[in-house]
């Protein structure tokens, strides 16, 4: 495929050239010359031709749509919220624009030139960030297309960015379905689609932290499971000092703990529910514990979980977890007799593990031991298990391992309340953090971590929130979420995955 088609601006001509690279791909020849790689080839050259047909088109509906009057008034009505004081219209410029099959298109759009510097105001000296938002067309705006490609060609470069191994690989897999760029240029559409999406993530929290998020409707008198928990990811971290003779700094890699959440509700038989009423939840972010506890907070009050019916919390040991998410959920309004506060059962088996290793001074005692607790610990039988330890704790031979069989054992006697797997399987619930351990694989360790992977924190942010939108099935919402972001006013059903909640009826 070229590396760029001229738009026709002609129905018939565009028709005609895929009829004629058609014919071409149709004509069967020489039988005898034919196998499974000429079907191949005559496959890529269809899909080619019709990529580039299905390119024309696109660009000639943005051409009859950028050629309307009415369309620049609505342009013009629906990005008003982004024009400030000292912004101003300067006529038109000429850009381009490109499609699906590569195809480019020139347009001639109305242009608003942000404030200059000399006009600039509201930023005193040594405030951060920027006085006044950049300069735009309106045009480009209204049908998402800032980033001067069409919509579906920004939405599939994301995607491909933000789902494959690496960028590379993502602008080869592009290039199979008629996008054609470098892969400097897919990394900068994945990270700026993914900048569009956490400016909607983080509209939400500024609302959340001024009492104006409204409380949603989407929990009511579900049972909801709540599932934390981090994974590791290395920050690089440039080097201080003098640039080296090649111009670069260097840099230093720090291993970091992304937080990851998620939120599902289930039914009656303890299966996930899967459908747009009771959405899917998942998040995550690069933050500290108190960047996530306000991330947490967030979809909590959007999501409505004040107004779910049981709430099982369930996560690892970790001291952050247990010592603020059921003071957050006491200080949302939550009944704690609704709360049911649970450890991995899988997490507790290694505990068990590790303490029969220490009191034991043979291999096979311990494993017998720990296989009985496990089953035991399953049981509901939590106190007597304690007791027996207790007693177990004190005999180990060496004080090495009496220090790590007591320490062992403060895992469970202080928490006793958490390690309930009776109560939890009869109410058929889950006792293990699956989903979030599953989530961690697919959005960090499938991506983001792995060998010679080092990445700037804001970088890692971007492709960590994408991917939790896609494998908490949201994408094409999040994709029409970002597309509209700018416009007012908000679409009534830009609902997923950051919705503007509907307040509940008292």
């Amino acid at each position: 495929m070229p590396s760029s088609v001229a738009a026709t601006l002609d129905l018939e001509r565009a028709i005609e050239a895929f009829r004629e690279a058609i014919d071409q791909a149709l004509s069967i020849g020489d039988v005898g010359e034919w196998d499974g790689v000429q079907l191949h080839q005559r496959e890529q050259s269809i899909r080619q031709a019709s990529l580039v047909l299905a390119g024309q088109c696109i660009a000639l509906l943005i051409h009859r749509l950028a050629t309307n009057t009415q369309a620049h008034r609505a342009a013009s009505e629906r990005t008003k919220g982004m024009r400030h004081p000292g912004s101003e219209g300067v006529g038109r410029q000429e850009i381009r624009v490109t499609t699906v099959g590569n195809v480019g298109l020139k347009l001639r759009l109305a242009f608003v030139k942000g404030a200059s510097k000399k006009r600039r105001k509201g930023r005193r000296v040594g405030q951060r960030g920027k006085a006044l938002q950049g300069s735009y067309y309106p045009f480009l705006e209204w049908l998402g297309m800032s980033e001067r490609v069409s919509p579906l060609v920004w939405t599939t470069v994301a995607q491909m960015g933000m789902l494959s191994s690496s960028f590379a690989q993502a602008r080869d897999g592009l290039r199979d379905w008629g996008i054609r760029m470098s892969e400097g240029r897919v990394q900068s559409l994945v990270y700026r689609f993914g900048e569009a999406g956490d400016a909607i993530r983080q509209r939400a929290i500024e609302q959340m932290r001024a009492g104006d998020l409204a409380t949603g409707h989407w929990l009511i008198g579900q049972r909801v499971v709540m599932a934390v928990d981090g994974g590791r990811a290395r920050i690089r971290r440039n080097k201080r000092g003098k640039r080296l003779k090649s111009g670069r700094r260097g840099y230093k890699g720090q291993w970091k703990e992304p937080k990851l959440l998620t939120i599902y509700a289930v039914d009656e038989q303890g299966k996930r529910l899967k459908h747009l009423d009771i959405p899917l939840t998942n998040d995550g972010t690069m933050a500290s514990v108190e960047g996530f506890m306000e991330l947490l907070q967030m979809h909590c009050v959007r999501l409505g979980l004040i107004h779910a019916q049981q709430i099982l919390l369930v996560s690892d040991g970790a001291e952050w977890i247990w010592s603020r998410i059921p003071t957050l959920l006491k200080t949302l309004g939550v009944n704690p007799e609704r709360v049911i506060e649970l450890i991995d059962f899988y997490h507790a088996t290694t505990h068990l593990y590790t303490f029969a290793d220490a009191a034991f001074s043979k291999t096979s005692e311990a494993k017998a031991w720990a296989k009985r607790a496990c089953s035991q610990l399953k049981r509901g039988q939590i106190n007597g298990l304690i007791k027996r330890m207790k007693t177990l704790a004190s005999t180990a031979r060496s004080k090495k391992k009496r220090t790590l069989a007591h320490k062992t054992l403060l895992y469970f006697s202080e928490q006793p309340q958490r390690f309930d797997y009776q109560r939890v399987q009869s109410l058929k619930l889950p006792i293990g953090s699956g989903a979030i351990e599953s989530l961690i694989r697919q959005v960090i360790n499938l991506r983001i971590k792995g060998t010679g992977k080092f990445w700037l924190k804001h970088h890692a942010e971007l492709i960590l929130l994408c991917r939790c939108q896609w494998a908490a099935g949201a994408w094409q919402a999040f994709c029409s979420n970002i597309l509209r972001a700018k416009l007012s006013p908000v679409a009534k059903d830009n609902v997923l995955p950051f919705p503007s909640p509907q307040k509940v009826a008292a």
